[in-house]
C-alpha cells in the first residue's frame, strides 16, 4: 500500500509541476475547445469550507460534509453503454412523490469528485434526479482522494475523444430518462471543462431539454446551427479568455432565433461555485447568484 501511495504522490508532484496553473487564471492552449488545459488548481484540503447558505451546493471544501449529512437516497450504479463501454455514475433522487426531470452533471477535468456529487445531491434537493457520471471509467483511474486523483484526472481528459463523450452523454441522458420515477425531459449541467462539454451537446442532441453552462467555452459559431434547447451561461468577470467566446456566441444564436442567456459576475473567477471563498467575496457573491438562476432554468425548460 506504502509503495502505491508513493507512486501516486511523485505523479501528482510531476503533473502539478506540468501544469504550471494559479488560481483563477487562464493556461492559453492552441485548441479552444480543449478546455481541459485552462483549468484551476484542485483546492487544498486545509482550505475551511465557506458558510453553508441553504439553497447553494457546498464549496469544494465542506463536499464531503454535504455528502455524508444529506436525507437523500444517492447510490453508484455502472451504465452499460455497448460492447467492452461502461460508465460509473453517481444518482440522487429528489424527495417528491411525482416524477422528476433528468440532470446529467458533467464534471470538470478533475474527474467525478467529491464536490460534483454534491452538486448533484443540490440538484436533487431542487427537485431533480441528478446523474453525475465519470467519464474517466475506461480510463482505469486508481482509487483514492480527491486530491491525489485530481491532477491524474487532468492528464486522462485530455486524452478524450470529444464525439464519443458526446455519445456517452446521450447513453447516459436515456438511461436516466429510463428510471421509473423520471420524466421522459432532460437538461445538462457542466463546469469548467464540463461546461464547454455541455454547451457543445447542446449542438450535438436534438433532444436536450435545456443546458446550463458554469463558466465553459463557447462552441465555434459555425456548429450553433444545430442548437435547439435553450442555454444559459454563467461566467465569472475574471475570465477572459472563456468570457471572450461571448459575445459571438451570443451574436450568431440570436440571429438564429434560439435561446441563450448569459450573466458575468463582475469579479468572479473560474471555478466559483466550486471555490467560493476565493477573489474577496466576489466567488461567493456569484454564486449566491449563479445557482438559483440554475434552478429557474431547468423548472422553466423541463417542468413547465
Amino acid at each position: 500500500m506504502r509503495g502505491r501511495e508513493d507512486v501516486l504522490r511523485t505523479c501528482v508532484t510531476l503533473l502539478l509541476a506540468s501544469l504550471a496553473c494559479t488560481t483563477n487564471k487562464i493556461v492559453p492552449t492552441a485548441d479552444s475547445h480543449s478546455a481541459a488545459d485552462h483549468a484551476t488548481p484542485f483546492p487544498s484540503t486545509t482550505i475551511a469550507p465557506a458558510p453553508q447558505t441553504q439553497g447553494l451546493p457546498p464549496d469544494a471544501a465542506g463536499a464531503l460534509a454535504r455528502l455524508n449529512s444529506s436525507p437523500r437516497h444517492g447510490e453508484w450504479v455502472t451504465i452499460h453503454l455497448g460492447p467492452g463501454d461502461s460508465l460509473r455514475a453517481w444518482v440522487v433522487y429528489p424527495q417528491r412523490s411525482t416524477k422528476a426531470p433528468v440532470i446529467v452533471v458533467v464534471h470538470e477535468v478533475y474527474g467525478l469528485s467529491s464536490w460534483i456529487r454534491s452538486v448533484a445531491d443540490q440538484l436533487a434537493a431542487d427537485g431533480f434526479i441528478a446523474i453525475a457520471l465519470d467519464l474517466l471509467t475506461m480510463k482505469n483511474l486508481p482509487d483514492g482522494p480527491d486530491s491525489i486523483l485530481a491532477p491524474l484526472a487532468v492528464a486522462a481528459v485530455r486524452t478524450l475523444d470529444p464525439a464519443r463523450v458526446q455519445r456517452h452523454l446521450d447513453g447516459v441522458a436515456q438511461y436516466g430518462m429510463s428510471l421509473p420515477a423520471a420524466q421522459k425531459r432532460f437538461g445538462i449541467v457542466g463546469f469548467c471543462w464540463g461546461g464547454g462539454v455541455s454547451f457543445a451537446h447542446a449542438v450535438h442532441n436534438p433532444y436536450l431539454g435545456a443546458s446550463v453552462v458554469y463558466y465553459g467555452m463557447s462552441p465555434a459559431t459555425t456548429d450553433l446551427a444545430s442548437v435547439r434547447a435553450p442555454v444559459l451561461g454563467l461566467y465569472g468577470g475574471n475570465d477572459a479568455r472563456v468570457d471572450a467566446t461571448i459575445p459571438p456566441a451570443d451574436s450568431a444564436l440570436r440571429a438564429l432565433g434560439r435561446t441563450y442567456e448569459h450573466f458575468i459576475y463582475p469579479g468572479a473567477g473560474q471555478g466559483f461555485l466550486r471555490e467560493q471563498t476565493g477573489m474577496d467575496g466576489a466567488n461567493l457573491a456569484a454564486a449566491r447568484a449563479a445557482w438559483p438562476a440554475t434552478v429557474r432554468w431547468f423548472r422553466k425548460y423541463l417542468e413547465s
